[in-house]
């Protein structure tokens, strides 16, 4: 029989305080949710207020006040946290964006100029709320027919879905409510006003030979149909012309279709000189209220006069007024860190941010921008995750500058970005009538002294959004 032991063991282990969790959160922040996150703490702590005045209000320290480390402001003025001398008073820019209907509600009014009984128009509305972004109608009619008796109590069946799907099918854009990629094709084809011959053989190709066209078996093709190459390549550019998500072709939502980029770094380079700072320019800078300061003041200068009340808000203020300090040197430490992570970066990466040339990229990864600041490769990461830089030559995302390294028969490490613009420039030079495959991109980077395997080619081009050797053959 088992017997019940009681003992002690002494473990070592690390924990992060709340305070430590809540600067790795405001680090991980871009400048679009930060400001929504200094907006959010300014709502909830009243001791905090948003500083909206230029000039820097200087305060007395209080003598003789048991409270001093309280109400202590620090004295390092805020322009010392900015990268150059930009001054505060210069105007700020808000971009405003509008939102137009959206692609469900643009079908639905094309529907108010359509003869339907209040029957027709329920069915069609509820069969337009069921198409995806695309435009496509991928659910089951059986199960759409179950879901529209439970959802409106309205019985109807399979003929009169098919029925209404053909009303919707006729909106614009053409191809809206296919079931299939060759049904929004032949859509599409159906639309077109002027009947000609391209027209008619892509209308064959796609009703009779999709599976040969998908799989560009172009001379088997054309040995079937009994067609010229010619012939037979204005039909193809007939078909490439149409859109496989006609979804995407409704531009009424501008902010879906355009995202606004909001950069957390600004870069400019003059004169063979870099120029960073810190994007501050809807970020709000926060201070303490001085009213709670004088609040405490008071209530010290009291003494033991003071009531129990007055005792109690004392509390209360000292508490909120220490989460307000906590939180202005948290937001100054992230930019203190933000700016000595993106300096070591600049400095690492100091050639390509000359002109761009992504070929100029050297091999980087998070622990040498880690080595160089004494920061962790955590830290590092969170810095570097959904941040922006803006420069002369354009934004884009700090990840982009992350490669890992190759080497050539020479020793030299390169960037990865170096094979896949070779890859590119070999891609987009190649006969597109016998593209290169996987296996022949593999031979020339080898004989350019680069050593990688067919299964790193594949993995560059995909990354590179190219597709197989045999899906880029054209006539």
């Amino acid at each position: 029989m088992s017997t019940l032991n009681q003992r002690s063991i002494q473990k070592l282990m690390q924990k992060l305080s709340p305070q430590q969790i809540q600067m790795i959160k405001l680090l991980e922040l871009p400048a679009l949710q930060l400001e929504q996150r200094i907006k959010q703490e300014i709502e909830e702590n009243p001791v905090l207020d948003e500083n909206v005045e230029i000039k820097q209000e200087e305060e007395e320290e209080p003598k003789n006040v048991s409270v001093d480390e309280y109400i202590k402001e620090e004295e390092i003025p805020n322009y010392k946290y900015y990268a150059n001398n930009y001054s505060k008073d210069e105007s700020k820019t808000h971009i405003y964006m509008s939102n137009g209907l959206s692609f469900h509600e643009y079908l639905k009014e094309q529907l108010g100029y359509r003869l339907l009984n209040e029957k027709e128009r329920s069915i069609a509305e509820y069969v337009i709320g069921s198409l995806d972004d695309d435009g496509y109608l991928r659910r089951d009619i059986e199960f759409l027919i179950d879901d529209i008796a439970f959802s409106t109590g309205i019985e109807t069946d399979r003929e009169e879905i098919e029925n209404t799907l053909r009303i919707i099918q006729d909106l614009e854009p053409a191809g809206i409510g296919a079931r299939t990629l060759r049904e929004c094709l032949l859509l599409q084809l159906n639309a077109r006003t002027v009947i000609t011959r391209p027209l008619m053989l892509a209308k064959e190709i796609i009703t009779n030979y999709f599976d040969e066209f998908t799989k560009k078996h172009y001379e088997k093709l054309i040995s079937k149909l009994s067609v010229s190459i010619d012939d037979f390549r204005d039909a193809i550019e007939e078909i490439v012309r149409l859109s496989p998500r006609p979804g995407n072709l409704y531009t009424g939502d501008i902010t879906s279709i355009n995202p606004h980029i909001t950069p957390d770094f600004l870069l400019d380079y003059q004169n063979g000189e870099f120029d960073l700072i810190l994007n501050h320019s809807n970020v709000p800078e926060v201070k303490i209220n001085n009213k709670y300061v004088n609040l405490i003041r008071e209530m010290a200068a009291k003494g033991d006069k003071a009531s129990e009340s007055d005792k109690e808000a004392v509390q209360f203020v000292k508490h909120k007024i220490d989460s307000a300090k906590w939180f202005i040197s948290a937001i100054k430490q992230r930019h203190n860190t933000l700016l000595q992570t993106m300096k070591a970066i600049l400095e690492y990466q100091k050639e390509y941010f000359v002109d761009g040339d992504q070929t100029k990229l050297r091999p980087m990864i998070l622990k040498d921008i880690a080595d160089i600041t004494n920061l962790d490769v955590s830290t590092i990461s969170r810095v570097v995750n959904s941040k922006y830089i803006q420069t002369h030559f354009g934004i884009f995302s700090l990840k982009t500058l992350f490669s890992e390294a190759m080497q050539t028969e020479s020793g030299e490490e390169v960037s990865s970005y170096e094979i896949k613009k070779i890859l590119q420039d070999c891609i987009d030079n190649e006969n597109k009538m016998k593209p290169l495959t996987d296996e022949t991109l593999m031979e020339i980077l080898n004989d350019k002294g680069y050593h990688i395997a067919r299964r790193t080619v594949a993995k560059y081009r995909e990354m590179l959004g190219i597709p197989v050797a045999r899906l880029r053959k054209q006539i």
